[in-house]
């Protein structure tokens, strides 16, 4: 069982819900330690005074915040967690909002919120119910660690998920990064969500969406403990330059259906072909009738991708 992160209460108008707060993730990675490589000692990071000197204790340790170069003003535990706020103590729902009203670069680490006794039933399950039947997300802020911060909660499987969220102006413009205008034809648009669609699928089960850093890290670890050859790293693809976009588009197409036992049979043939080839084709032959016939072939390839 997670250990308990905080508690207090969910509070939206009159109502409250006491709950406490677990993680809702677990970190897998590997971690490692520094050692002194001459002899395999480890080092460590000692905590020291400047004044005195010397190594102190974790009870000697606490917050503060410099006033100014000669002053500093000392905040304990206790202090931060008597903040003068409502929040302090709650998690307090302010609106209601569609999700899609909100920016997935605003929203961070998730927690579980556990209804807190026999008491926090009732009202915990008519706010999931409530969440449920309305589609909407709801708003809060909190207190935690020495700052009032902003979250979103929602309904994961009957259980309410806090989700931590950065304040609007914690965002930054992303204007600067814009790329230089270019222009794009529609045929290359219909190739990239003919390729969207070759690589869609309905869930994220699989072994590419597993953690493969970790199970090549604790290989090697393995190897070495047991004084074997390392194993072998797989050759990295040659990256190509993209002189032809259509081209590039087609491949991947082509690849995508590989890697999904698709056969070749179906090729590209979702991908439109260039609007010059075509116009020159129709040009030779029959001018009056090809261009008709041609829409349409090009609206019936064309549009497949889009309602997938």
């Amino acid at each position: 069982m997670p250990r308990t992160i905080w508690s207090g209460a969910i509070s939206f108008g009159l109502v409250t819900v006491p709950i406490r707060v677990q993680s809702a993730t677990e970190d897998h990675s590997i971690q490692f330690h520094q050692y002194h490589l001459e002899d395999m000692g480890r080092v460590r990071v000692r905590k020291v005074c400047e004044l005195e000197d010397r190594e102190v204790a974790q009870s000697e340790i606490g917050k503060g915040y410099e006033w100014s170069k000669d002053q500093i003003v000392a905040i304990s535990d206790d202090e931060l967690r008597e903040l003068p706020l409502p929040t302090a103590k709650a998690i307090e729902i302010e609106a209601f909002v569609p999700l899609e009203s909100i920016d997935p670069i605003q929203i961070g680490e998730g927690y579980y919120l556990q209804p807190d006794g026999q008491v926090a039933a009732k009202p915990y399950k008519l706010l999931v119910q409530a969440l449920g039947r309305s589609s909407k997300v709801a708003v809060a802020k909190y207190a935690w660690s020495g700052r009032e911060r902003l979250g979103l909660l929602r309904v994961r499987e009957d259980v309410i998920v806090l989700h931590a969220m950065r304040w609007p102006d914690e965002i930054r413009d992303p204007s600067e990064l814009l790329p230089p205008p270019v222009e794009l034809t529609e045929d290359e648009i219909e190739g990239a969500l003919a390729l969207m669609e070759s690589m869609s699928r309905e869930d994220l089960d699989g072994p590419q969406f597993q953690d493969a850093y970790t199970d090549a890290m604790a290989k090697i670890i393995e190897a070495k403990r047991e004084d074997r050859e390392l194993p072998e790293a797989p050759e990295p693809g040659e990256p190509g330059k993209v002189l032809d976009l259509m081209a590039a588009l087609t491949e991947s197409v082509q690849q995508a259906r590989a890697s999904r036992g698709e056969g070749a049979e179906a090729e590209v043939h979702d991908l439109p072909a260039k609007k010059t080839t075509k116009k020159k084709t129709a040009a030779k032959k029959q001018p009056a009738k090809k261009p008709a016939v041609k829409k349409t072939a090009k609206k019936a390839s064309g549009r497949r991708p889009r309602s997938a």
